[in-house]
């Protein structure tokens, strides 16, 4: 599956849809206060703010889809949840033009206001929404017909697992699960999953096995007597990018740690490790990055003086590095003033 494409397609549509939403509510906007436009059609076109809008509404629409993250996992989106979150986020999107942009651009009257509103909200409406129904429902046509696919691990071993391996198998349209193997939760002489697909290792092999497979959807199908593995599986899976999916017999055990929700054809409910939803990330990051950056003008002068010490008082640079193991299990260089000479630990380690 090409994910940088499929973005790139909705990306598009999305332009092309404020585009045209755009371009026909200021047609519109001209029409209803001067009826006679139509006649002299180079007050539309000749309008600077019709491009300034044709230029800068489409990126501003893009922004505010890449924050409540739209553009993640794309090729799982369930086209009735798509719907209600682009009817949110046009609202919420056309709300902010309005009273930015239009609000005191042509006064009217006030029913001529709730007019513009509603016109560039439904127009808006139907483009995004049109252009992304077609193209989640060619998504889900190639996922039901076996086209399109995830790699799939089931953590398990014996009849749990066997059981929900033949009905997603037997399933009339696929899910899209293509299963490369499974992991056991605890050791046996022989393992009932074997006979359908491979044996890939244990439940402290599934980071790497989800790097090395690139693996995509984890179904854990263990036993009763194992469900004390579970803490330890969903530890092992909570810094991976993969859908984690459970059997309904499980979600008592879970319940308080992670949210669910249903999963249509075989009786699976997928779990969220990470309680915040997309849109709250976003929000975080973008918290995360200004409050670190004011805080660095702030205390730039503070910084300054440290390093000057550091440099008049000791050999060696001003700032340590290291690698760090950071979020997702990604490594990141970590830098910090220096407080310790620079020869400090060549007989070993110390204590500071």
């Amino acid at each position: 599956m090409n994910r940088r494409l499929q973005v790139v397609k909705y990306i598009a549509a999305d332009l092309i849809s404020a585009f045209l939403a755009w371009l026909l509510f200021f047609i519109y906007r001209k029409y209803t206060v001067d009826h006679q436009t139509f006649l002299h059609i180079g007050q539309i076109f000749g309008d600077k703010n019709l491009y300034l809008g044709v230029v800068f509404i489409p990126f501003f629409w893009l922004i505010l889809y890449v924050l409540i993250g739209t553009y993640r996992k794309i090729y799982r989106k369930a086209r009735l949840r798509e719907f209600g979150q682009t009817l949110l986020i046009t609202f919420i999107g056309v709300t902010i033009i309005f009273f930015t942009l239009i609000l005191d651009d042509i006064i009217i009257s006030n029913k001529t206001y709730i007019q513009f509103f509603f016109a560039l909200l439904l127009l808006h409406l139907f483009f995004t929404a049109s252009f992304r129904f077609i193209l989640t429902s060619r998504t889900a046509f190639k996922i039901h017909n076996k086209k399109l696919g995830f790699n799939t691990i089931i953590v398990g071993s014996n009849g749990n697992a066997v059981s929900i391996y033949e009905e997603i198998e037997n399933q009339l349209r696929s899910s899209g699960n293509r299963f490369v193997g499974f992991v056991n939760a605890e050791g046996y002489d022989s393992y009932k999953l074997a006979n359908y697909i491979p044996h890939l290792g244990e439940i402290k092999d599934l980071n790497r096995l989800i790097k090395d497979l690139n693996i995509e959807e984890v179904i854990i199908a263990i036993e009763h007597s194992e469900n004390h593995t579970i803490e330890n599986i969903i530890t092992q899976l909570e810094d991976t990018d993969v859908v984690i999916k459970i059997i309904p017999v499980m979600q008592d055990i879970l319940v308080g740690s992670v949210k669910t929700t249903s999963i249509f054809h075989a009786p699976l409910i997928q779990i969220f490790p990470d309680l915040m939803p997309d849109w709250q990330l976003s929000l975080k990051r973008i918290l995360d990055i200004g409050i670190s950056s004011i805080c660095l003008i702030i205390l730039f002068p503070v910084m300054l003086i440290t390093a000057i010490c550091i440099k008049l008082t000791s050999k060696g640079p001003i700032f340590f590095s290291q690698e760090r193991i950071g979020l997702k299990g990604r490594p990141f260089i970590m830098h910090k003033f220096r407080t310790v000479s620079k020869d400090d630990g060549k007989q070993g380690p110390m204590l500071s």
